[in-house]
């Protein structure tokens, strides 16, 4: 073990060796943390004697918690049996056994998946008497779930907003909702993590037992905890106190899924006696692209102090490309990844392009169609196979040609229009033993034995709509056309009411009339057919598969805990990133810049940032500025090209 040790650097093997107490690891980008933790468990068990089975170690994902277990086994070189998982695998396996000790609930519990979720949500609202317009589904799941991050029972959700008449109801509908999922004898995954804070704060007896039992505690990717999480590893290592957590609060970029900064900076407050080690050591990148990430993250005032430095040596130059606009900037990028591919012989997977927000992703998609180029979207779907997008297009296709049967059945209840499937079934039937089409099959509804009043009304209301709006493609741009069907068949509106995906979603259908525009910049013809079929060629021509060679794209999000030799940032404008919102909220701003951090320290051998003199994007053309992130980087950093 101590040959293991030998390899470490000082500040690691540091990390390693301080078993006793509470320790904080910040662990700056690319220096190496997981094998800091894989090495301390390692160190516990083979040093220090400590049974595995006392060991708990957790991670966010299944797939890093199966690595960390087989790297502590190829250094013990043998299999045993510890807790390394996700919170969620961990507390699941504490309520098999446990759960019984809490009213109402049996060890053979279910989780319900969001499906489950939605139709439990709707019979509430059913029995309650509130539409679902009112409240969407989506969206009461998501403040439920948010109130279980925050520990809050119905009872607390309703002392705290019961005054206000909306969120009134929408705590009856949390009451009822967990009222239906203990008669199901089920959890939600919120449940999961919840019920066990709550098993552990009504019972001291089974708290007292996992706590002796789990006698060292790890968590990786502390600054991505929220409350309840936070709660839960406090209450465990609150005897024994060998609690180490390990993260980067530079690198904190999801609070909007519930992640708490604070419970990082404040770890010593909660252990005063901690021990902290900064690993500050870089094995990724070049000292040019660390010291970028390092004048960018210094800006913020929420953080703890480290410089990322490494033996990797200078590297090259920034290279920044101010484009005139969207095509122009995809242009420069695709084509600067086709000339390093050639001249420089660098595989396709060695690039990855960064971006804010999904519906960026589009010009550059439609660049590398053109090119002839293959590339891969990460943490998403390509921008026409997206399914809002689809059914956009569908309601074009059925605009240009209502016969199309495959189109019309796509979206005659999309929106919901309570034109359900069994009165389908019945439209189809009357299309069948009539030779008609379907959608003539419309036109006849009132003769159609079964259909009920309400469906039909829904019928002709659906056909007086593809009516208008096939009027309107006679007169108008392709572009005037996808903005009339996004505003009058609802599709829009139904999506702004919902969650934060359900807002991407709304932005990407935006983002279809910037193509039709941009179709209609270079085209004479500007109608609605001729749009349809140039995108039917783009569409085409990728048939790649996700497993061949290509370039990366994703969003920021998607991108941490990954590395590329080649990176490129775009989109580098004021309201973009950093977005709008954060122009007005000091913590909005400061997330945006650690999101940065990420983006940059993405970067081993070369880094690329380009923004826009001005951008079409959700529809709209604006005259953009240069983002404060990229002055915020020393110009002897950057060559502009």
């Amino acid at each position: 073990m101590n040959n293991l040790l030998d390899s470490l650097n000082k500040q690691q093997r540091e990390a390693v060796v301080h078993t006793e107490g509470p320790l904080l690891v910040l662990a700056g980008a690319g220096s190496g943390k997981t094998r800091v933790l894989t090495y301390r468990i390692a160190y516990l068990i083979n040093e220090k004697n400590v049974y595995p089975s006392n060991i708990l170690a957790i991670t966010f994902t299944n797939k890093a918690a199966r690595e960390m277990k087989e790297r502590v086994e190829n250094l013990l070189e043998g299999s045993y049996d510890m807790w390394i998982s996700t919170f969620h695998s961990a507390c699941v396996r504490i309520l098999r056994m446990e759960i019984e000790k809490l009213q109402g609930y049996k060890k053979n519990f279910i989780i319900f998946d969001t499906d489950d979720q939605a139709k439990i949500i709707k019979e509430c609202l059913k029995e309650l008497n509130y539409n679902e317009k009112n409240f969407p589904p989506k969206e009461m799941i998501s403040s439920i779930s948010k109130a279980k991050d925050q520990l809050m029972t119905p009872g607390k959700f309703m002392d705290r907003y019961g005054r206000d008449f909306r969120l009134k109801k929408v705590a009856d509908i949390y009451s009822l909702y967990q009222k239906k999922l203990m008669e199901n004898n089920a959890l939600d995954f919120d449940d999961i993590l919840f019920k066990t804070v709550e098993l552990f704060q009504n019972n001291p007896d089974a708290l007292q037992r996992y706590q002796q039992k789990f006698k060292y505690i790890m968590v990786d990717e502390y600054q991505d905890t929220n409350y309840c999480q936070y709660m839960l590893i406090n209450l465990l290592a609150k005897s024994h106190r060998n609690l180490c957590v390990v993260g980067d609060d530079d690198q904190s970029i999801y609070s909007w899924r519930g992640a708490d900064i604070g419970n990082i900076l404040n770890f010593e407050k909660d252990f005063p006696d901690a021990k902290v080690i900064k690993l500050e050591q870089n094995y990724r990148s070049t000292q040019t692209i660390l010291d970028a990430a390092n004048s960018v993250i210094s800006k913020n005032f929420g953080r703890k102090s480290k410089r990322l430095w490494t033996d990797n040596g200078e590297g090259k130059a920034i290279i920044y490309y101010k484009a005139m606009d969207e095509r122009d900037e995809a242009d420069f990028i695709i084509g600067e990844i086709d000339r390093l591919a050639f001249q420089e012989q660098i595989s396709l997977n060695s690039f990855a392009i960064l971006y804010r927000t999904n519906a960026q992703s589009r010009a550059l998609e439609e660049m590398c169609m053109a090119r002839g180029v293959p590339y891969k979207i990460v943490g998403g779907h390509r921008f026409y196979d997206r399914m809002e997008v689809k059914d956009i297009i569908a309601y074009l296709r059925v605009i240009q040609d209502p016969e199309g049967d495959l189109s019309i059945k796509r979206i005659i209840n999309v929106p919901k229009r309570g034109i359900g499937k069994a009165t389908i079934d019945q439209l189809e039937d009357y299309a069948r033993q009539n030779g008609v089409s379907f959608y003539e099959a419309l036109l006849f509804a009132d003769n159609i034995d079964g259909i009920s009043k309400k469906a039909r009304n829904s019928i002709k209301d659906f056909v007086r709509l593809i009516a208008e709006l096939m009027d309107i493609a006679e007169n108008e741009s392709a572009s005037e056309v996808i903005n009339q069907v996004i505003l009058k068949s609802g599709y829009l509106e139904e999506l702004e009411k919902g969650d934060d995906e359900a807002q991407e979603r709304a932005r990407n259908i935006k983002e279809l009339i910037s193509a039709a525009l941009e179709y209609e910049e270079k085209n004479e013809d500007n109608s609605l057919t001729g749009f349809l079929e140039n995108m039917a060629l783009m569409s085409d021509i990728d048939g790649l598969k996700e497993d061949r060679e290509g370039i990366t794209m994703m969003t920021i999000h998607s991108a941490k805990g990954l590395e590329f030799p080649v990176v490129f940032i775009c989109g580098l404008e004021e309201g973009l990133f950093p977005t709008q919102r954060a122009f007005f909220e000091e913590h909005q701003l400061e997330e945006e810049r650690r999101l940065m951090y990420v983006a940059v320290t993405r970067a081993k051998e070369k880094l690329y940032l380009t923004s826009a003199f001005e951008r079409t994007l959700y529809g709209s053309t604006s005259y953009t500025m240069e983002s404060r992130f990229l002055r915020e980087i020393p110009k002897d950093l950057i060559m502009k090209v």
